[in-house]
């Protein structure tokens, strides 16, 4: 048993004196070059949600992706699929546009807040993505809009 605690204490100075270390670069990536991929992924996707255009839109999401508000005081989710059938093609929304407000990168996913204005209503989207080969893909979206006075 003293051979067995012993092990125990050698092997625990050792990790934590030598064994993985995670420096505050690993915890939020400064990269341009990846954020310049996400950017344009998202900007896709505003082009796409501006002119109805489910290609554009959908080239920006995983087929995987889950889209969730809260209605009713309940989370309501839709899959891609039913997402995308919300969208018809028209011409561009006029007085309205897309921003990106941040973005947080660790590694192979990130997070991104944007914003949509219309004339009549704000969007704020959080998007999840994940870089999956050498794309960038909105993974996972949450939502929320408000009237605007």
């Amino acid at each position: 048993m003293k051979s067995f605690t012993l092990f125990l204490l050698l092997f625990s100075l050792v990790y934590f004196s030598c064994g993985p270390k995670v420096s505050p670069q690993q915890t939020s990536v400064n990269n341009p070059a990846e954020e310049a991929l996400i950017r344009s992924t998202i900007e896709n996707y505003f082009e796409g949600w501006m002119t109805g255009d489910t290609t554009k839109i959908g080239s920006a999401m995983h087929a995987t992706c889950q889209l969730k508000n809260i209605k009713d005081g309940g989370v309501i989710i839709f899959d891609r699929a039913t997402y995308l059938g919300f969208f018809k093609p028209r011409p561009r929304r006029e007085n309205s546009g897309g921003k990106i407000i941040d973005i947080d990168i660790t590694e192979n996913i990130a997070a991104a807040k944007c914003e949509i204005e219309t004339p009549d209503r704000l969007f704020t989207d959080y998007f999840n993505m994940m870089k999956i080969g050498e794309r960038w893909y909105i993974v996972d979206k949450i939502a929320t809009n408000v009237a605007k006075e």
